[in-house]
């Protein structure tokens, strides 16, 4: 008997293979074979939605193939993931089949497993089931839904606010989240508060800490002691007074494990303790999912990765526990399993928590079979499970009250605690958000009511309160789960399209709003509210989950939605730019216009000192400009602030004149065009001749630029020399793609611009001759490769990993796919290049050649 089983990936395919014998051919899908066409018409609201769905050419080969292969079949079995976009996929397959008449009469079936094991895989093929139409249903919404947002507000977008890229239906939610959370920290006002700390020392010398809880008869909370004068009131008070204990409490506390990971918490853990952005946590994770060789056989060793439920098989949690006894004792086992249940808004809670498919799989003796961040990933996922099931840690948290001071009576407070057995603690600890001390988890020595106590030293210290910390992607994941916003398989991609977009950028792990972000969020803010709002992004995903469970019509969800949506679109046809600019001066005025230090206006033109500065909208983005224009021509950049100076110094016609040139007698002046800041020489002459002009380097400062370097930058490209071979002359300069020497047609990259002015001949000889020896187009060295992965298994020829001018790639033939920023070159496998270049080749974008090694970018 001939069964064709369909799976997403090569990898598991490979596995899968192994597990099901002769009678069994597994084929790779190579993930979604259909979408829809990025144009208008895609989704038709006038045609109850009529989707119009297109197979790219990498996919049409494949389905050729899996349609032939079908063709000989007895039996198609679809076996992707176990999600709403599993189901689709399957779907997507199911209807290309049908419509290439290749099934015939045979029977189809649909199975999901929530692990690549063995048992699993063979228990679900003893219970198939057919296409849940349900899950299909939502995907469908929810695709309408994100095309009809995308396509309908995109354009208004550009229209109204140029320089946005495009608007969506999570990511502008998710946007906002990051725009109003820098908009708090702008607008914060820092509180002064002192704090008065004592050391105090028992009659054995053991010291210990304190803090002042009441001075006179009033409370002392954290931020009630305004200024230095009280501190020191309070300082004089204990300097004078004894110290005697006068309350001594203990109380036991219980503290339970956290529950095994989702993907949301996975994703945050592994950012807090192993430095992983959630795109690669998610990479690290399919790779375990997918499966290594354990002792002669493939084996995935965790369950399926993207959940929002923490609940467990029975058989696992038995497992734990006996885990447990045999290696920690009984002491460490509850008394019954524990049972976890979701916490978060609106978790469909449709499989289980992510966890070691074997616990017997313990992370040393698997760890050889690894590569080192699947190692950690999987060492991470091991203890949570473990330590979910294991006993609660029983703490003792003491207060001490204290009295002090004469005549003004002052009270203080010192807590500690005391772990009286460390349960799951001895396994695991559960990381944090942030880096505040923990002052009760500091131990006291013995004290009793009554005893005198004595000051070695006290501390009077000055302090500022904090505005709330930027988003990471981990906490900002967690916040998106706790408001309801997307589902654990499209945190990632939401986070990647903002960045992708220039919305946002990762600073020391934090996320930071670009300026077009933000002008994207308060545009939106302004004028399509509702669609930015918590809750609503939130019900309209509890409508999505209804429709997976049958509760409700699909397209009842979508009418409803597109009936207020196109009307909300078509009340900002007749949207002038002054309501635009209006709307955006007055969100991001804290930004955009921050209060000068000496109190001064913050909005009064710098260079003609009557008029009012403003932002504008040019046909290239929005910038900032004065009401006088165009008697003042000052302008500057939204992110300048005028803190660097930029344009700060320029005339009232936004030039500012730098000197003459001495051989020609010409101004030298910089100025501001919609491009940024250039330098020119002289004027256009009586023939209209362009005068000699030339860009700022990125990092210069046109506000301080002199003579001499604006001559150095109009002179280039400058002669370096003559090559000694050829006698023709070797030359520095500044191109599109930054610094180089050129000799002959072939360039050769410099550092940094400082060189172009100060390379010497030896060094430009030496860089060209580096340059031809590697070859390349045009003179330009081939892209190195990093790393041979081996030939295709479907397609042959070689797919390597190569580094290009723009960053490492995965190259196959003609198809170029760049690596994700956190994946390291070294680390790529044959299976995750795969899935990079069938994504590529899918979007169709990756059919050309990368000019100087420069890796066609994904979007």
């Amino acid at each position: 008997m001939n069964n064709i089983v369909i799976v997403e990936s090569p990898a598991k395919a490979k596995t899968i293979n192994k597990y099901l014998g002769s009678d069994y051919t597994v084929l790779a899908s190579y993930g979604h074979v259909r979408d829809l066409p990025s144009k208008n018409g895609s989704v038709d609201p006038d045609e109850d939605f009529a989707m119009q769905w297109a197979v790219d050419s990498k996919s049409n080969k494949r389905l050729a193939d899996i349609a032939k292969a079908v063709k000989g079949a007895d039996r198609l079995i679809l076996a992707t993931d176990p999600d709403r976009e599993g189901e689709a996929i399957s779907w997507h397959v199911l209807e290309v089949l049908k419509a290439k008449r290749a099934l015939k009469d045979k029977p189809v079936e649909r199975v999901v497993f929530n692990a690549i094991t063995r048992d699993a895989i063979l228990d679900a093929m003893r219970h198939p089931r057919g296409i849940d139409a349900d899950l299909v249903d939502a995907y469908l919404a929810r695709r309408a839904l994100d095309y009809l947002v995308g396509f309908t507000l995109s354009p208004v977008l550009w229209r109204k606010l140029p320089g946005a890229r495009s608007a969506g239906r999570v990511q502008s939610v998710a946007l906002r989240l990051v725009c109003d959370r820098e908009t708090e920290i702008e607008v914060f006002v820092p509180r002064e508060y002192w704090s008065v700390v004592v050391t105090l020392a028992t009659g054995e010398q053991a010291q210990f800490n304190a803090r002042v809880v009441s001075f006179d008869g009033d409370k002392i909370g954290r931020l009630d002691i305004p200024d230095e004068a009280t501190a020191r009131r309070i300082e004089a008070a204990l300097i004078a007074g004894d110290y005697q204990v006068v309350s001594v409490e203990a109380k036991p506390v219980k503290r339970n494990p956290p529950p095994p990971f989702t993907t949301s918490t996975l994703q945050q853990e592994a950012s807090r303790k192993l430095g992983f952005a959630a795109a690669r946590t998610m990479q690290v994770a399919q790779r375990l999912y997918e499966g290594a060789e354990i002792n002669g056989e493939t084996v995935g060793l965790i369950t399926y990765m993207r959940t929002d439920g923490v609940q467990v098989a029975p058989e696992a949690i038995q497992a734990a526990r006996g885990k447990i006894g045999r290696d920690f004792g009984d002491r460490y086992v509850p008394p019954k399993p524990r049972n976890y249940q979701t916490k978060a808004k609106n978790a469909q809670e449709a499989h289980e928590a992510i966890r070691p498919t074997n616990l017997d799989h313990d992370p040393g003796s698997v760890a050889h079979a690894l590569e080192p961040d699947q190692a950690r990933l999987y060492e991470l996922i091991w203890k949570r499970m473990v330590a979910s099931q294991m006993a609660s840690a029983e703490l003792e948290r003491t207060t001490v009250e204290i009295a002090a001071g004469s005549p003004e009576k002052v009270g203080l407070r010192a807590t500690g605690q005391v772990v009286r057995f460390d349960g799951f603690l001895t396994l695991y600890q559960e990381g944090r958000d942030d880096d505040k001390d923990d002052d009760e988890a500091k131990r006291l020595p013995p004290l009793a009511e009554g005893d005198p106590l004595s000051a070695t030293g006290i501390a009077v210290d000055q302090h500022f309160t904090e505005p709330p910390p930027r988003y990471t992607e981990a906490t900002l994941i967690k916040k998106m789960e706790e408001l309801g916003i997307g589902r654990p398989s499209t945190y990632t991609a939401t986070l990647s399209v903002l960045r992708d977009r220039g919305y946002v950028r990762l600073d020391k792990r934090q996320l930071v709003p670009e300026d077009k972000g933000r002008l994207v969020t308060a545009f939106l803010s302004s004028f399509f509210e509702r669609y930015v709002e918590y809750d609503f992004t939130a019900d309209l995903e509890e409508k999505l989950d209804k429709i997976s469970n049958g509760d409700i019509s699909w397209k009842d969800v979508l009418r409803e939605f597109w009936r207020q949506f196109s009307a909300d679109v078509d009340n900002t046809k007749d949207l002038r730019v002054a309501q635009v600019l209006d709307a955006l001066n007055e969100l991001l005025g804290p930004h955009v216009f921050p209060a000068p230090a000496d109190g001064g206006d913050p909005r009064q033109c710098p260079s003609c000192e009557t008029g009012r500065l403003s932002l504008k909208l040019g046909k290239f983005g929005a910038f900032i400009g004065c009401s006088n224009y165009p008697e003042c021509r000052y302008t500057r950049q939204i992110a300048d602030n005028g803190e660097n100076g930029n344009g700060t110094e320029l005339g009232t016609d936004g030039v500012r004149e730098l000197g003459n040139d001495p051989e020609t007698g010409l101004a030298v002046t910089v100025r501001t065009g919609r491009f940024g800041p250039y330098l020119q020489l002289g004027e256009a002459d009586e023939d209209n001749k362009k005068p000699k002009r030339a860009s700022l380097p990125k990092g210069w400062d046109p506000a301080t630029i002199d003579l001499e370097r604006a001559l150095a930058l109009l002179a280039l490209p400058r002669e370096v020399g003559m090559h000694p071979e050829s006698d023709t002359p070797i030359t520095a300069g500044i191109g599109r793609y930054g610094p180089f020497v050129l000799h002959d047609g072939t360039y050769a990259n410099l550092d940094s611009v400082e060189e172009v002015f100060t390379v010497g001949l030896n060094r430009a000889v030496s860089l060209i001759a580096e340059k031809k020896a590697g070859g390349g187009r045009r003179g330009r060295a081939a892209p190195k490769a990093l790393k041979t992965l081996g030939e295709h298994p479907t397609e042959g020829g070689a797919i390597t990993v190569r580094d290009g001018r723009y960053g490492p790639y995965v190259n196959h033939g003609k198809v170029n796919a760049t690596l994700p920023k956190d994946v390291d070159p070294a680390s790529v496998e044959m299976d995750q290049a795969l899935e990079l270049l069938a994504a590529k080749a899918k979007k169709g974008s990756g059919r050309g050649r990368a000019k100087g090694g420069r890796a066609a970018k994904s979007s």
